[in-house]
């Protein structure tokens, strides 16, 4: 095997590796053909056979990319002469065709052969008077001066060409008219337009000389003489033939000829012929004007010249755009240019005023009017500079600036390319002002404003034209301006500031500050090389982005491409050195908030990036500062800036090691006792940005304390903790505008609370292990312990009684709805850790739960208020209202988003008047106390009784959500929801029979949940598995009738025939065993136990040993398949198969595997019948390929008793009618290329251990319907045409109808012919396979007697067929397929037959062999009498 060059290779190892290679004959590893169409050869299919249309070159070539350089004006085609000279052959040595063609200076100098010139004669040079070179000189009499015609002055070489002309040497070709003013009648202005519109003379005349010969290189002294005679010879030989061999002759020479020849002689003769058509018209109209005294050369001087055919080509064309066929030009665009036309007029002292040049002179007409209304053309989208889309019928004003000299000049507006085109240009102002323009088209294309007018996404179109790297160029500008307008662009490219809001908003809900990292969910793999996988391992993704072009990456993930293109130490620069405005700031602050958000690995590279943070604290978040001269600063530099503090939250939410190096390396710790030291009034700064950077203060607080750092600033605040939590709400009738600021920053402080509770609640647990520990690495306990935090307690729940009572008061609705869910959070979380604790009390603390209970949490949920809320369930829900959370018009691949928008955020989940916020923190509050007081259970049961909450539930059931980055955030939130009223579900279930009616129902939604579980909630689904879906009290239908009712219907179904195993003792059983199912389910989830530790660890507030507040990734998939019930039968084939060949193991099966296959059966037969709409995320045809490894997993799996039993009630279940015609086999299953590949698999499997086996024969039958693909019918006639002998299951024992398999009639030949030839060399016998037998018996009788026209091969076919069946030996099989009649599933055969042949079939038979009529019914007649059930049926 040839070895790949290295870098440390000399020339001799190359030249050595090539004689190798070359020697070898190998062919290279990347030949591609590149084969582009020549353009010299004319049309396709024209092309030379001897210019090498099979030369095959070696060129690499790469996908997706133009092989030449694409230009601005398209450029003629180049024109090689010696391309026909490189012919190569296929067995010439590419060694010696290299050196063949080596240009070394001695191959010239060896080749050097004098010429002989013994015989030449000698001259000597004959003596003159003459100079050298030869002197030209003028005609006597010549000189230049102006035109005795015309007035005008007259250039040397245009009165030799006169002279020329006049003495006869010359032909007179009119090439140019005169275009008089406008004081001009318009009757002398009519031949100038004749002559344009005149068309050369029909063909059949011949000129005076000739047309395409010019005489031009003929060695003869006079050219045009040779070239006359020659044109007089083909003339004359023209005059000698007839018409009719004219156009013979005619016709072989277009055959002969290229056709691009042809056109361009064709041209040229039309060219020749309107010119002189055009000197003539031209001379007849100067002896009419002389003849009529009406032309007056003196007074009437030339204004211009033009040729006739520029001025045909600069006439614009007015296009009626309401009926799109009429291109009919208007007396406007037609009228060329005057004197009058012009806006000024011209002087005689004006340089080169003197001539009119229409063509530059055209920018200066009027506008024309803009297209009228009613097109249905699309049009290219204009904007101003406010980035508004204009409408291409309104006419606006000039003075507004938006009309410019481009391809439309009539229009208002820019467009796109245009815009791209004007941030190029060398004037500063254009430059910004064309990237602020595409910042305000970016901004309004984000809400959505272009949705409904333009096609297509204005962000994809930006991007793949190119402005990730417009937008980073600029950021390198010198000019401030347009740096700062680079900056506003790149802003409004990356930052929604609807997602900033809502995920602010969403901060405080239970889990709000966990969110998904904003990463791609579709990235392309790179291919890597085998050779530098073996050598260096696989590459991970940071060396994978490394090797990447900018481009490339940009491409996949433009936070990555901007990274790249080292966007972070250009805005480190930015803000250090140029110090911009507060507007700029703030853009390239919101930048880095954005970019924090795409990753963990993010995050750390702008920690990373030198002085960049450095920068940030020392600028934005100073340790002092004066007050500001006015509210609007012209600086935010040495002010604290709320923004910057956001930027350190969000960065601490990458990771606890980032939060660490932030609150120790960074001096946040001290920035945050500074801001939260004192009242936001006293912080010397406008009163909005004062509490807003005391509130993002307090929430960098809590994301620091959720990792358990920054607590021993508890003790140091404590004072100030409790002053602001006995502050609010307060009562204020007068109207606020800071009632939102006050109202968020409160919600920061709960949330504070809470985490540090969570922390202090560990302390004890912390302190324990660290004693305990040998050595082994444990986490540190808090600064902070339970004592610390118990006297919070009594003051919440006061405030909670407030808030409670002043639901009723107008002026404190507003802000009791907001704080409520935090106070109920901070209880949920109090009471979550109190037991945990070695001072719990618990008969005090039942006492304050019932107490609690009864004065707070009963009164609330009976709540007017919160009956309205909850009314808004089904409107406001996710799951309910898929339209709420899709993907945005303007969302692209490589740029995530949450796709939020003023509308979706005010009547979706987050908007004012959502229940969500408020329920879940109720419910979780609920599951904590109910959890620790059981007593308490059934007097919540109001709120799972409510009607609102059970159809939501009811929706909820039937609902199928679509995962992705728009809608994940939002299902997070109602998976909380629902998670724990499934918990409050299973508190009350056996305590309140009312709630235990709707037992179904809960299980039902738990079932269908299960899937929907995104990443990060592995606990969750562990703990619905544990608890809810495996639970008996959730599936009342064992316990009241569910089997026996089963029983009924499959009685009703069978009718009678004798069927599948009794389906009422395997439900029965398979409700007996569920906790022995739910062991076996949960130890085929093992795998995922480190996920769900860490999930818990986030879900019950174990703050020190959270690593990071960023879930995982959305493409590492939901926590839980989608085809979950079937896991331990894939896990048994995946431990079990192998690969190659669908063939398995012969060796007996893993301990405890039988009872694995058995469990899984139970649990998808129980599911089938009583929660079918649980595996409704499963396709059919995935669950008939799940089934299917039954048989794959091992040779003797599917013969145990109770697999059998199982799989024959599934396999029932799944042929039902209904499910049956859902069935699909056309699409390939999941994780499979195709359901073929099964297919061939288990025929394999079958011919190897079935044992003549009815449950697997079964199985293989049902994909061999006539509806499903022909390919699985060839595979068992063609390649496994051995199991026919042992396919023997009866037809009363098909999953399908036998009408399914014969109808329609089979269209495949080859199928067909297979068919015939098994039937008669008897590989398919009815003895053996009784229901192929019968299928293929129907299919051949009704393709050798269908009389439908076909194509040739086919009707050959048919009538061999015919012929050979006609002949056949075997009487049996011979009348069989003569006289069959129509299936029928019931006989004994499968189909019934005719007594004897029917007259139509007979006349066709006889027809088509020739036979004497009458011959073929008698000879086609039944030789035996017929069998029971044969005979012509009713």
């Amino acid at each position: 095997m040839l070895r790949r060059p290295k870098p440390t290779d000399s020339e001799e190892d190359l030249l050595r590796e090539q004689h190798q290679f070359l020697s070898s004959g190998t062919s290279p590893s990347v030949v591609s053909v590149v084969r582009r169409p020549d353009k010299r050869r004319g049309e396709p299919g024209t092309a030379d056979p001897e210019n090498g249309e099979d030369n095959q070159r070696d060129v690499v070539t790469i996908e997706d990319l133009p092989d030449e350089m694409p230009s601005l004006t398209p450029a003629p085609p180049k024109k090689s002469r010696f391309k026909k000279a490189r012919v190569r052959f296929e067995d010439e040595d590419a060694e010696e065709r290299l050196d063949k063609h080596d240009t070394h200076i001695s191959a010239v100098l060896s080749r050097i052969v004098e010429r002989d010139t013994s015989t030449v004669p000698v001259c000597l040079p004959t003596v003159t008077n003459a100079a050298f070179p030869k002197v030209m000189h003028r005609p006597q009499g010549f000189c230049q001066g102006k035109d005795s015609v015309s007035g005008t002055r007259k250039s040397i070489f245009a009165h030799q060409i006169a002279a020329e002309r006049a003495a006869g040497r010359l032909p007179v070709h009119q090439t140019s008219i005169s275009v008089v003013p406008n004081a001009q009648s318009p009757q002398s202005v009519e031949p100038a337009a004749s002559v344009e519109l005149t068309r050369p003379p029909a063909m059949g005349g011949f000129s005076d000389g000739p047309v395409l010969v010019s005489g031009q290189g003929l060695g003869q002294g006079d050219s045009s003489l040779e070239s006359l005679k020659i044109h007089q010879e083909n003339r004359a030989r023209l005059d000698g033939m007839t018409q009719e061999e004219i156009l013979d002759e005619q016709k072989k020479l277009l055959a002969q000829l290229d056709p691009r020849l042809v056109s361009f002689v064709k041209a040229r003769k039309a060219q020749k012929t309107s010119h002189n058509d055009v000197s003539e018209q031209a001379k007849a109209s100067d002896q009419r004007g002389r003849g009529d005294g009406e032309e007056k050369p003196s007074a009437v001087p030339s204004v211009s010249v033009m040729d006739v055919t520029d001025a045909r080509q600069e006439e614009p064309l007015q296009v009626d755009m309401e009926d799109e066929g009429d291109d009919a030009e208007t007396p406007e665009a037609t009228r060329e240019i005057t004197e009058e036309d012009l806006p000024f007029k011209p002087q005689k002292d004006w340089v080169h005023m003197n001539k009119l040049e229409p063509e530059k002179l055209q920018w200066t007409r009027d506008l024309p009017p803009p297209r009228r209304k009613g097109t249905k053309k699309a049009m290219q989208a204009r904007f101003n500079f406010a980035g508004k889309l204009i409408p291409p019928t309104e006419d606006l004003p000039t003075h507004l600036g938006l009309h410019h000299h481009g391809d439309e000049p009539e229009l208002a507006g820019y467009s796109l390319q245009e815009l791209f085109m004007l941030s190029r240009s060398q004037v500063t102002q254009q430059r910004s002002l064309a990237l602020s323009t595409l910042a305000n088209i970016i901004t309004e294309a984000r809400a959505g404003a272009f949705a409904s007018v333009l096609k297509g996404s204005v962000l994809s179109t930006l991007l793949d034209a190119g402005l990730l790297f417009l937008l980073r160029f600029s950021l390198d500008d010198s000019v401030e301006r347009v740096m700062a307008a680079a900056a506003q662009a790149l802003r409004a490219l990356l930052v929604s500031p609807c997602d900033e809001e809502s995920l602010d908003g969403m901060f405080s809900w239970l889990l709000g500050m966990v969110s998904f990292p904003l990463l791609p969910t579709t990235q392309e793999e790179e291919e890597e090389d085998e050779g530098d996988e073996g050598m260096f391992g696989k590459k991970t993704q940071k060396e994978k982005d490394e090797r990447k072009s900018d481009h490339e990456l940009s491409r996949q993930d433009v936070i990555k491409g901007l990274l790249k293109m080292k966007v972070l130490p250009r805005i480190r620069y930015i803000l250090e050195v140029v110090r911009p405005s507060p507007r700029v700031v703030l853009d390239l602050l919101e930048v880095l908030v954005r970019i924090a958000r795409h990753s963990t690995a993010t995050a750390t590279q702008i920690l990373d990036c030198p002085r960049l943070m450095d920068t940030v604290m020392s600028e934005f978040l100073p340790s002092s500062w004066a007050p500001p001269s006015s509210p609007a600063p012209e600086s935010l530099y040495g002010l604290p800036v709320a923004m910057a503090m956001k930027l350190l939250r969000v960065l601490g939410s990458a990771g606890r090691h980032v939060c660490a190096r932030l609150l120790h390396s960074l001096g946040a710790k001290d920035r945050l006792s500074l801001l939260l030291a004192v009242e936001p009034s006293e912080l010397l700064l406008e009163a909005g940005e004062a509490y807003w950077c005391s509130t993002e203060a307090y929430r960098m607080w809590a994301v620091a304390a959720s990792y358990g750092q920054a607590c021993n600033l508890y003790s140091d605040l404590y004072p100030v903790l409790m002053k602001e939590l006995q502050s609010f709400p307060r009562p204020d009738s007068s109207p606020d505008p800071l009632i939102p600021l006050k109202l968020q920053r409160a919600q920061a402080i709960l949330t504070l609370l809470t985490q540090v509770t969570h922390t202090a609640g560990c302390h004890q647990e912390l302190q324990a292990a660290l004693a305990s520990s040998q050595g082994s690495e444990c986490p540190p306990p808090p600064p902070v312990a339970w004592g610390h935090v118990i006297g919070l307690q009594p003051t919440v729940i006061g405030q909670l009684k407030g808030c409670v009572k002043g639901m009723c008061e107008a002026e404190l609705s507003e802000s009791s709805l907001g704080l409520l869910p935090s106070y109920l959070l901070y209880l949920g979380a109090f009471y979550s850790q109190l037991p945990r604790q070695s001072s719990f009390q618990p008969v005090e603390c039942l006492e304050e739960l019932e107490s609690l209970t009864a004065n707070v949490l009963l009164p609330l949920i009976s709540h007017q208020a919160v009956h309205r809320l909850t009314d808004n369930l089904r409107s406001r829900s996710a799951l309910c209202n898929p339209s709420l959370c899709r993907p945005g018009p303007e969302v692209v691949a490589s740029l995530p988003g949450l796709s939020c928008s003023g509308e979706r955020s005010s009547t979706g989940l987050l908007g004012p008047g959502s229940p969500f916020s408020l329920l879940t923190s109720l419910c979780y509050l609920l599951d904590i106390i109910t959890g620790i007081h059981k007593g308490l259970a059934k007097k919540v049961s109001a709120l799972l009784l409510l009607d609102s909450v059970q159809v939501y539930l009811r929706t909820c059931a039937q609902a199928m959500p679509n995962i992705t980055h728009s809608s994940a955030w939002l299902l997070r939130h109602e998976h909380h929801l629902l998670y724990l009223l499934l918990r409050l579900a299973h508190r009350l279930l056996p305590v309140d029979p009312e709630v235990a009616k709707q037992a179904s129902l809960f299980h039902q939604v738990a079932m269908v949940m299960l899937p929907w579980l995104l990443p990060g909630s592995e606990y969750m689904a562990h703990e619905l598995i544990s608890s809810v879906i495996f639970n008996q009290a959730f599936i009342p239908e064992g316990a009241s009738g569910g089997p026996e009712a089963a029983a009924l219907a499959e009685l009703q179904l069978q009718e009678g025939a004798s069927g599948p195993p009794p389906l009422a003792p395997l439900l029965r059983d398979a409700c007996a065993q569920l906790p022995s199912l739910r062991g076996c389910y949960l130890t085929h989830l093992a795998h995922s136990e480190p996920l769900v530790l860490v999930s818990r660890d986030l879900f019950l507030g174990r703050t020190p040993w959270l690593r990071s507040l960023l879930l995982p990734e959305l493409s590492s998939g939901p926590s839980v398949p989608s085809d979950w019930p079937f896991l331990p039968l894939v896990s048994l084939y995946e431990r079990m198969g192998q690969a190659d060949g669908g063939g398995v193991e012969t060796e007996r099966l893993p301990a405890g595997s039988l009872a694995s296959a058995v469990h899984c059966l139970q649990w998808l037969l129980l599911l089938e019948s009583w929660r079918e709409e649980a595996l409704r995320v499963v396709p059919p045809v995935a669950k008939l390929a799940r089934l299917a490894c039954v048989f794959l997993a091992s040779s003797d799996l599917f013969l145990e008793p109770p697999v059998q039993r199982l799989t024959w009630a599934l396999l029932g279940a799944l042929t039902q009618p209904r499910r049956l015609a859902a069935l699909d086999l056309d699409l390939p299953p999941p994780g499979l290329a195709s359901f073929h590949d099964l297919y061939v698999a288990l025929l394999a499997q079958y011919e190897a251990v079935s044992f003549r086996d009815v449950l697997f024969g079964r199985f293989l039958l049902l994909p061999l319907q006539r509806r499903y693909s022909v390919t699985m019918r060839l595979a068992v006639f063609g390649e496994h045409v051995g199991l026919l002998r042992s396919l023997g299951v009866p037809l009363q024992k098909l999953p399908a109808p036998l009408e399914n398999y014969t109808c329609p009639p089979e269209d495949s030949v080859p199928l067909l012919r297979l068919y015939f030839r098994a039937l008669v060399t008897g590989t398919l016998r009815r003895a053996w396979c009784p229901v192929l037998y019968a299928v293929t018996v129907a299919h051949v009788n009704a393709f050798i007697f269908s009389q439908e026209p076909a194509p040739q091969e086919v009707e050959a076919t048919r009538r061999s067929l015919l012929r050979k069946t006609y002949y056949l030996t075997d009487e049996v099989l011979r009348a069989h397929l003569l006289l069959y009649k129509l299936p029928r599933q019931q006989s004994e055969l499968g189909f019934l037959t005719h007594e004897q042949l029917p007259p139509l079939q007979a006349r066709w038979l006889e027809k088509e062999l020739g036979l004497e009529e009458g011959a073929a019914a008698t000879a086609a007649a039944a030789p035996t009498p017929t069998p029971t059930g044969q005979g012509s049926g009713p």
